[in-house]
């Protein structure tokens, strides 16, 4: 019989402790620690770890390692293929997590429908028939996806071992349960040994392998944070459930660029591929307002451009509200000091309510200028013309500093059509082909504020 003992684990990171701790010792956490059982016999681990072991490895000599070329495979998804840097890598392992409902086993499936390839989609939340039922929705269809509804891993390698296929797909990471940890589904020692074992698999039979991953209520993966280190990539599944489109953000990829963004949009057909996102957030330009303004925003390699609305209005309270929606509200508290005290915009005793349309969540600073202009509009009933656009970043002191990837904003500004941009004066901007969009330098606030409203 196995021998059972018992440890504390780290719900944030997952640092092991034989005893309870109110603090964790390893990432400073409070009330994070919690007990799981564990088991220790090696003979029953040796046994299973020759289930899931097909290759042995043995130390190779740098010199003798010969040139790396990974043979992708295509998701046959544009937007998909671009984030990941040109498609799935055999033997990669990834992280798929987002919240309930958002798409993320739709988004899984479309992709394996897609594929000619053999493909085993485990689910332990759904049966067959409910992931048929998906599949009818979807006008694709692949005779060689195979279903298997199984929480335990040993199982699953089984199956892995019978089929032999070229991706694996686990819907869910929080729901398969190893014999190796004598304790339920979804707690932190079973999701750190299945991980492993995962790991372990994908490593040695060169098969990729999709992991699903829940959150919490903090919007992070749930589980320890090993999790995510464990794997090659992490992807984050974004989105408002009153909006149509959904943002798959590259959070990890140890085999492409971080912080890619990919766009789709929902339909009852399922989910398909935004290539041009700044036509989906500009409102189409028939009615102007007060306090609207366009910022050219780069997520990744990615330039697209966005609508700033800000609303200013007296307030009837002793503390004025400042709310921001898409933006963080410390940085909208920043600019507002910054018009008070260099623009002398008196400003203190008005609400501001700041907006990204669409339903958007952006943290570039090329954004301020921007925001500012929306902010000074709202304020003074002045409209900005349509065909305007801003980047760039302001300081405290009022002075417009330079945002990287300059040209690619300008460039996704020109190709929409809009006649000036403007941009800090720190920039290094070389001409650009086929450039019809005017390029207007500031460097303070105040020059841009007389220049924007004459």
């Amino acid at each position: 019989m196995a021998k059972i003992k018992k440890a504390f684990f780290c719900q944030s990171c997952g640092f092991e402790a034989p005893k309870w701790y109110g603090k964790c010792p390893s990432c400073q956490s409070w009330n994070t620690m919690v007990e799981e059982i564990i088991s220790s016999s090696n003979h029953i681990q040796s046994q299973q770890l020759e289930q899931i072991t097909y290759q042995p490895f043995k130390p190779i000599n740098i010199q003798d390692v010969g040139k790396v070329d990974f043979q992708r495979i295509s998701a046959l998804d544009s937007e998909f293929d671009n984030l990941l840097g040109g498609g799935i890598v055999p033997g990669s392992i990834m992280l798929l997590g987002g919240e309930p409902g958002i798409g993320k086993s739709t988004l899984l499936l479309q992709i394996a429908l897609m594929l000619d390839k053999k493909i085993l989609y485990v689910s332990g939340e759904e049966s067959a028939e409910q992931i048929k039922l998906r599949a009818l929705r979807i006008a694709q269809k692949n005779p060689n996806l195979y279903l298997y509804s199984e929480t335990q891993t040993q199982e699953i390698f089984k199956q892995v071992k019978n089929l032999e296929p070229d991706l694996i797909i686990i819907d869910s990471i929080q729901t398969v349960y190893s014999d190796l940890v004598q304790s339920a589904s979804g707690s932190i020692a079973q999701i750190r040994e299945c991980a492993a074992e995962f790991q372990r698999l994908a490593k040695s039979t060169n098969i990729p392998i999709i992991l699903i991953g829940h959150i919490n209520k903090e919007g992070e993966i749930a589980g320890p944070k090993i999790l995510e280190h464990i794997v090659d990539v992490v992807l984050q599944f974004e989105g408002d459930r009153n909006y149509t489109h959904r943002i798959l953000r590259a959070i990890k990829n140890r085999f492409g660029a971080q912080h890619e963004l990919a766009i789709y949009e929902m339909t009852e057909a399922g989910l398909h591929p935004v290539t041009n996102p700044s036509s989906l957030f500009l409102s189409d330009g028939q009615d102007i307002y007060s306090g609207t303004s366009v910022a050219a925003s780069m997520e990744g390699a990615r330039p697209f451009l966005i609508e700033i609305q800000a609303l200013v209005s007296p307030t009837v309270y002793s503390v004025p509200q400042r709310t921001a929606t898409g933006l963080d509200p410390r940085r909208l508290n920043m600019l507002l000091a910054v018009l008070d005290k260099r623009l002398g915009l008196q400003i203190a005793n008005k609400d501001v309510f700041l907006n990204i349309a669409g339903g958007l969540k952006i943290n570039d600073p090329a954004l301020d200028l921007s925001v500012i202009a929306s902010i000074v509009s709202s304020q003074f009933d002045h409209l900005i013309a349509p065909k305007f656009c801003f980047a760039a970043e302001v300081g405290l002191s009022g002075e417009i500093r330079a945002v990287h990837k300059i040209a690619q904003r300008i460039q996704e500004a020109d190709k929409q059509g809009f006649e000036k941009i403007f941009v800090s004066r720190q920039n290094a901007i070389k001409e650009l082909k086929t450039q019809q969009i005017q390029i207007i330098e500031v460097a303070k606030v105040s020059d841009m504020m007389k220049l924007l409203f004459k």
